[in-house]
């Protein structure tokens, strides 16, 4: 921590700010910046901390990966601020219990204070923790993991798994621009919302987007612009494939046959596939190439190649995904010709590299869609024999399904961010030797871990993060359960 006197005159902003044309936020500092808050305030560092009157000591970060403290009896969520440093803060939102606040000026700086890479880090809402250190960043969503297992589900992993580690920058595969046309801004944005606000945030880069996207972000501002539609274009996808990337445009009213023309030719000049949709995700469809290639991405190391549609669900980071994928399996250690099931499969992430290992898997998943994906995929790699899937919705119809489905002698769980509690309540007998959980949200594992250990005999053997979205709040994680020897 660093600590030192006011200096005398305030510090300009940095290089991030003076390239986007902005004062940098206070959550975007790196060490030694200095800089304006939202609110009109000063922002230093190293500043002394005698003197202003809202200061906060902060402990941890919240799961928004906001700065937590103590002051005057309420709780301090302050945004832009780390554990260990002290700032003023200046509250946007005041309860009785606590305020949400900014972070007006940093008095005593965290090690862990890194220069966020970004120009438009602190308006833009699509990261969070720029401004900490990448390792750092893990740390705290490992603490965030291990803190919500016992305080909300009273458990302890026996073993606490290494982290998952990836690209930290460029490694956004897939993304959902919103496009506005906005008059006072002098015309089209393309980019993520503002932090907090339903606004689009005024952007020419992307530092998590894949570079070639995020160079096609002024472009398609002026492509927008350039259509008849530009006020009936809501939503930009994207969708990056090992094998072609594609954007999704969202359209709420025919193109002419100008507009046609201009957006094949952006589509040439770039290198993307355009899909247009319009109405709901499963209207989605090839525009130009009219013969368009299906989307892949591989799995090396089970020799896997799967397909997918740009709508479909897939995980964001591919990199990431595939280590996600072999731990999972590893920990799982299906034993060949063992009845698997693979519960919120999806298009076959986890059932395909399990069905490569000899073992049987039924695969249950909500999404008829994505059962007929799956079904594809497993036909494509010549696993039919060792794939059986099924739809079901898990969160009204578990008993059944389960006791149709089952019984399992392993079960990996890879549920939304509402968890799975209803699958952990209606686990038939025989129960699965072991339950590899997949979880996107650390508060629902929790809970749900807590009714495992609890209710159903199992010991929570090992839990860890998987940095699934560095630089923000999200904490990706995996848990194994093994059922407790009777007696």
């Amino acid at each position: 921590m660093l600590c030192g006197p006011l200096p005398a005159a305030p510090a300009r902003t940095g290089e991030s700010a003076r390239t986007s044309g902005q004062a940098t936020p206070p959550s975007a500092f790196g060490k030694g910046a200095g800089g304006e808050g939202d609110d009109g305030a000063q922002v230093f560092q190293g500043a002394s901390c005698a003197a202003p009157e809202r200061i906060v000591g902060i402990d941890s970060l919240d799961q928004e990966g906001r700065g937590v403290g103590r002051w005057q009896g309420k709780t301090i969520f302050v945004e832009g601020a780390l554990p260990g440093e002290c700032v003023e803060f200046s509250p946007y939102r005041r309860k009785a219990a606590y305020e949400n606040a900014r972070a007006a000026r940093l008095i005593c700086e965290s090690s862990q204070r890194v220069a966020a890479a970004c120009p438009h880090y602190g308006t833009c809402g699509g990261c969070s923790l720029q401004h900490m250190d990448d390792r750092a960043q893990v740390a705290a969503k490992q603490r965030t993991l291990e803190d919500a297992l016992w305080h909300i589900g009273r458990v302890r992993p026996g073993h606490v798994l290494p982290a998952l580690y990836g690209p930290v920058w460029s490694y956004r595969q897939r993304a959902r621009l919103t496009v506005r046309n906005v008059k006072k801004k002098g015309g089209v944005l393309v980019g993520f919302h503002e932090r907090r606000s339903s606004y689009v945030a005024d952007m020419t880069s992307c530092s998590v987007l894949p570079r070639h996207i995020a160079r096609l972000l002024p472009l398609l501002r002026e492509l927008v612009a350039s259509t008849s539609v530009r006020d009936r274009l809501p939503q930009i996808e994207v969708a990056c494939a090992d094998n072609v990337d594609v954007l999704v445009l969202r359209i709420l009213q025919p193109l002419t046959l100008a507009d046609e023309e201009r957006i094949r030719c952006f589509g040439d000049e770039h290198g993307v596939g355009i899909y247009l949709q319009s109405a709901g995700p499963e209207s989605a469809r090839p525009f130009h190439p009219a013969s368009m290639t299906e989307l892949e991405y591989r799995l090396p190391e089970f020799g896997l190649t799967l397909t997918f549609g740009p709508t479909e669900f897939t995980q964001v980071n591919f990199a990431v995904n595939r280590m996600l994928v072999a731990r999972g399996v590893r920990l799982l250690d299906p034993a060949a010709s063992e009845r698997i099931g693979d519960l919120f499969c999806g298009l076959g992430n986890f059932s395909l590299p399990i069905a490569k290992t000899g073992a049987c898997v039924v695969g249950v998943e909500g999404s008829r869609a994505l059962v007929e994906r799956a079904t594809r995929n497993a036909e494509r790699n010549g696993l039919s024999g060792r794939c059986r899937f099924v739809r079901a919705d898990l969160f009204k119809d578990a008993a059944a399904t389960l006791t149709r489905e089952g019984p399992f002698q392993r079960l990996l769980v890879d549920p939304p961010r509402d968890g799975a509690i209803e699958v952990i309540k209606a686990l038939p007998q025989p129960l699965p030797s072991r339950i590899v959980y997949v979880s996107c949200n650390p508060a629902t594992l929790a809970r749900d871990a807590g009714v495992l250990v609890a209710t159903q005999g199992y010991d929570l053997t090992a839990a860890g993060v998987v940095n699934m979205f560095p630089h923000t709040a999200h904490v990706e994680s995996m848990a194994v359960f093994d059922r407790r020897a009777s007696g």
